[in-house]
């Protein structure tokens, strides 16, 4: 059976279960489990919300004074698409000095083109740090200033029709001056993943109506149906590498809405993770061969290993457990994580060349560590984690850290029906 037709969900269905469970408030549940060891013995649940507290708060009090910046008020010149379609450019292309009018020219050995669009791939790349710190910074404090200025973003990105975005990524990593992008620019949309996490804890503050809800949920409703059926999502979805990973991570944290309420979209995907992804990416020894042959690495293997585990994470259910799964002739990711986890401890005994560009700005504090040590009952883990820098130095390494707000990734919200709410439209 065709892969495309495999991910191929009911759209109303989908839009109907997806749109229930937001407009549904919840509780929030405990982040961690009662501590039953000592303070001063590891623990594989470190007190994530305490831990972080400081540094959720400072910067979410930062983006608060941050204003929504939609595509719409980017002007993109060369983009074949409209205000509201998602444009960037190759960076390693080059126009060609002897033929202005001819495709751009690759250049690898040097550095970005500085006149490369990317203007919406940062506006969305800001987005991604606004609205999960806000989010966060109200599950610490309730306090509906964060919820309200998340709201206000996610109102110009995704609902607003005069500035809202168009859901795909049709124009991603084009090359001028051809009319469309190329499978490489779905990863620049992987941050949408933790902007999808947010979600659920932002009901409960009412900074949104049902039907703005509505709207939010028909917007990562279509998006989902286009990363299911569009031939070039298809193509970054059949890649070896990180590009596949990432359309994983997003399509996985879109259908996680819907799992209370239906997990048909969920158990496809993690159909997929079993038969494809793992036996695509991962050799016996632990390794991502995809990843080591490129510029950088050792950080797109961290950035592919924190995207895993977040799958991982996503995808695990109280009657099966992800983590736990390996082929027959290969590995699963506890031997990734056991093989990797010294590289983290010391970046000096990578075995493998350095990268081109921030090989000594790395490890950044990897959620995979987190999330591993939780699933795998490894204090260690926990251990090592807590000690490393919590965030990207620059905008640059922050393209290859999508989780940065682990604390929307451990805590479970918890749903309960209050009367009065509407059924969400049908399509």
């Amino acid at each position: 059976m065709n892969p495309l037709n495999l991910m191929l969900v009911s759209r109303r269905t989908f839009c109907s279960h997806a749109a229930t469970l937001l407009l549904t408030p919840r509780l929030l549940a405990s982040q961690t489990q009662p501590q039953t060891k000592a303070p001063s013995q590891p623990t594989a649940r470190p007190d994530v919300a305490a831990i972080d507290h400081d540094r959720i708060l400072a910067q979410a009090n930062r983006y608060l004074t941050q204003p929504p910046v939609p595509l719409t008020t980017l002007p993109a010149p060369r983009s074949p698409g409209t205000p509201h379609d998602f444009y960037s450019e190759a960076e390693d292309y080059f126009p060609d000095p002897a033929n202005p009018t001819a495709p751009w020219v690759e250049h690898t050995d040097t550095a970005p083109n500085p006149d490369a669009y990317t203007a919406h791939r940062d506006a969305l790349l800001n987005l991604s740090l606004y609205v999960p710190a806000l989010a966060a910074a109200y599950i610490l404090t309730s306090d509906t200033r964060y919820a309200q200025h998340a709201a206000a973003h996610l109102r110009a990105w995704f609902i607003d029709p005069a500035t809202s975005m168009t859901p795909s990524i049709l124009y991603g990593q084009t090359i001028p001056p051809a009319n469309n992008g190329r499978p490489e620019g779905v990863v620049e949309a992987v941050h949408l993943a933790e902007v999808v996490q947010s979600l659920p804890f932002l009901i409960n503050s009412e900074a949104l109506t049902p039907e703005e809800l509505t709207t939010l949920t028909k917007w990562f409703t279509d998006y989902f149906d286009w990363l299911n059926t569009s031939r070039l999502a298809g193509l970054a979805r059949d890649t070896k590498s990180h590009l596949g990973t990432s359309w994983l991570l997003q399509a996985t944290a879109i259908a996680h809405l819907t799992e209370p309420k239906d997990d048909r979209p969920l158990t496809t995907l993690r159909h997929q993770y079993k038969s494809s992804t793992l036996r695509a990416q991962i050799l016996a020894d632990g390794t991502f061969p995809h990843e080591l042959t490129t510029p950088n690495p050792y950080r797109n293997t961290l950035f592919n290993l924190d995207m895993l585990a977040a799958i991982c994470l996503l995808l695990s259910t109280r009657f099966e457990s992800v983590w736990d799964y390996e082929l027959q002739d290969g590995p699963g990711m506890h031997t990734v994580i056991a093989r990797l986890y010294p590289y983290f401890l010391s970046r000096g005994t990578w075995p493998y060349r350095a990268d081109a560009t921030y090989f000594t700005s790395l490890p950044i504090r990897p959620p995979s560590l987190l999330f591993a040590a939780r699933a795998y009952d490894r204090p260690e883990y926990a251990t090592l984690w807590k000690t490393l820098p919590p965030d990207p130095p620059n905008l640059e390494l922050q393209r290859t850290f999508p989780i940065r707000q682990p604390l929307l990734w451990v805590t479970r919200p918890k749903p309960w029906l209050t009367p009065g709410i509407p059924t969400p439209p049908k399509n």
